[in-house]
Order: C-alpha cells, then structure tokens, then sequence
C-alpha cells in the first residue's frame, strides 16, 4: 500500500509538469500582452514598458516559465492585479466560506441521493420508481437560476425564513444561517442527477450473477439490496464522489454570487471578468493538482471497499 501511494504522488510530478507547460502556453504566450490590458486604453509606450517590467514578462519566455514553476512549487502566485492583494492569502481567506456550504452539500446529496436510490431501485419497474425518475428528469431540466430566484424570492424575501443574501463572521452563525438556503439550493438542483446515476448503478448490479445466487441462498431482499448490491455498486458512487471533490476549492459559482458569499467561487468570477491572470492561473493549478490527489483517494477508497481491488 505504501509503495502505491508513493508511486501515485511520483507520477504527480509529470504531470503536473504538464499542466504548468499548458497554463502558461495559455495565458502567457496565446493570452496576449496583459501590460496593454492593466495600463487601459489611455497609455503611452513608457507606461507598457514598466508594467512588464513589473510583471516579469519582459523576460525571455524560457525565464518566464522558471519564474512561472517557482511560484507553483512555493505555493506564491504574487498579488492579484486589481486588489493587490496576495493570492495565497486570498485563497486561505476565501477557502472557509466555499467549505462551509461544499462539504454540508456533498455529504448531504449522498446520503440523499443513495437512499433514494436504493429505494426506486428496490422497487424498480413500479409506479413509484417511474415517477421518480420522471420527478428527476423535469427537476433536471430547470435552470439553476430558476431555483435561486425562486428560493431566494419565497423563502428568503416573502417568508423571511432565510437572510436573503450576506456573510457573518462566526462559524455558527455562517453555518445555520448564511449557508443553509444555499446549501438547500445547491441540494435540491444536485439531488436530481445524483438519484438517476446511483439508481443506474444499483441497476447493473441487480443483474448480476451475485445476486441471483444470494437470492438462491435464501437471503432477504433486504439483505440483498442493502448489503451485496450496495456495496458492489459503491465503487462508482465513490468515483462520482471524488470527482465533485476538487470543486469544493472553488465553490459554487452562481450560488456564491447571488448570495455574496466570501468564497473562492466569487472571487474566480471576479477574476475572470478583470483578466485578473495571477487568480485564474492559481486556481487552475490548485484544482489540477486536487483532481490529482482526489483521484488517489479513491483508488484507496476502492481498496477499503472492495478488498479484492488490486492496487498496481
């Protein structure tokens, strides 16, 4: 298991090499001159010349790589070009908010989701498993934005069980109050794919040759759904999972743009919309090398599983 896991994170290093080489391919050499787009339209060639000199990328583009790995190995992306501020910084700053409403959400929608699952799928082919699917099927085909503006209308601003937007600064406070109709948002838009996916999965197992023995057996189909199916079918389940994994670093877009939530989420749009590089080129490093280290969870995941998972 050891000797796994350092492979794992040696294999990291290429490639995460290449993920450096195409970022700054990308907003270096195809991006354009970002001097032109800090100095504004009034400027004069003296203007130019400093902001480069100031950014580094005067440098030849061999040095600016260097320059470039330096910053992803010591974790220091510089400052942000529209508030000055440090990236790191901001990032650590930011981070709390965009857990506090990720985490709640994605324990929340798997156990949700899987015990809905498990309950259409046990009833698979009746009334009630057709109607779930058909409930989650039109639930798909809103738009987020629907279910923000009608939640934040009803509950928030008609009802007043919410605030309806803003951010205090405890923990408790943030949790039960700030963060819960987002968190229900976000749940009731993700419940919808989630319980179609988990129920496909239990599917195909139903149909396996496993279970027509268990059943031979004797077994319950309580017992049978609940212990063999369940947990044969949790492989993909855990995929799903940590591939949602690297979005709790940066959020939920819209969600924390609506709502003024202090998250990564919002500060990445904010970025985007300024062409603030030193942010964009952070978090695409940041949710690079987490994808990574999700990946490796979950082969690790498998294995505590599923015993029978060889880890090569």
């Amino acid at each position: 298991m050891g000797a796994y896991v350092l492979r794992r994170l040696w294999q990291i290093v290429p490639t995460m090499a290449g993920v450096i080489v195409l970022i700054f391919v990308l907003f270096n050499v195809v991006g354009g001159d970002p001097a032109y787009l800090l100095a504004g339209k009034i400027s004069n060639p003296e203007q130019i010349a400093n902001i480069r000199k100031q950014l580094g990328i005067d440098e030849p583009y061999w040095m600016q790589l260097l320059i470039f790995v330096k910053q992803v190995v010591t974790f220091d992306f510089g400052a942000s070009w529209s508030t000055n501020e440090v990236v790191s910084s901001m990032f650590a700053s930011r981070l709390p908010a965009s857990l506090m409403i990720g985490i709640p959400l994605l324990i929340l929608e798997t156990i949700i989701a899987v015990t809905i699952a498990l309950a259409v799928a046990y009833v698979r082919g009746s009334f009630t498993d057709r109607a779930a699917m058909v409930t989650c099927t039109v639930a798909q085909s809103v738009s987020i934005l629907v279910y923000i503006i009608v939640f934040q209308y009803v509950l928030a601003y008609k009802w007043g069980l919410f605030p309806v937007q803003g951010w205090g600064n405890g923990f408790v406070e943030n949790l039960f109050k700030f963060a819960a109709l987002p968190v229900l948002i976000a749940l009731v838009v993700s419940l919808a794919p989630n319980i179609r996916l988990y129920r496909t999965f239990l599917l195909d197992e139903v149909n396996q040759d496993y279970v027509r023995t268990a059943r031979a057996k004797g077994l319950s189909e309580n017992r049978v759904m609940f212990v063999h199916v369940l947990r044969n079918a949790s492989i993909p389940i855990i995929t799903n999972l940590m591939i949602q994994l690297p979005g709790l670093l940066v959020g939920l877009f819209l969600i924390e743009r609506f709502f003024s939530v202090p998250g990564i989420g919002r500060e990445v749009i904010l970025a985007v919309e300024r062409s603030d590089f030193p942010v964009i080129k952070a978090v695409t490093v940041y949710v690079a090398l987490a994808t990574m280290l999700a990946n490796l969870a979950a082969d690790l995941l498998y294995k505590a599983v599923d015993p029978r998972v060889e880890l090569k």
